[in-house]
């Protein structure tokens, strides 16, 4: 591509993009927003405020949602119930709140898993 080419096409550009750039000076949010930052850069002087020191004021409820909200995500699945199988033969008790028992598991494999479910109190 020549130099020419080029620069008419670089030329171009740089007309849209004044464009544009006029288009958001008339732009009433952009107005607002530019109003906003004068005011609070006006207040942070006035009180001697860094921007810091107003997104450590800020921060502390941010965190404190999403800690909330992470918290509650965590806790949602109830405990596990207590369970306790008396083994008549025996007359032995296991309470146990999950199936990965050792002395379950022998009694399942010795006595079936439907016949000691049903030992279950």
């Amino acid at each position: 591509m020549s130099q020419l080419n080029r620069y008419r096409e670089l030329e171009a550009q740089l007309a849209i993009q004044l464009q544009q750039l006029e288009e958001m000076k008339n732009s009433d949010s952009l107005k607002k927003e530019i109003e906003f930052e004068e005011k609070l850069r006006a207040l942070m002087g006035e009180y001697g405020v860094s921007l810091r020191n107003i997104i450590n004021i800020l921060g502390p409820h941010a965190s404190r949602l999403t800690t909330a909200v992470a918290g509650s995500q965590k806790g949602t699945r109830a405990p596990r119930a207590l369970k306790r199988y008396n083994n008549p033969n025996t007359g032995e008790v296991v309470e146990t709140k999950g199936g990965n028992h050792k002395t379950l598991k022998a009694w399942k494999t010795e006595h079936g898993s439907d016949t000691v479910e049903s030992w279950l109190q």
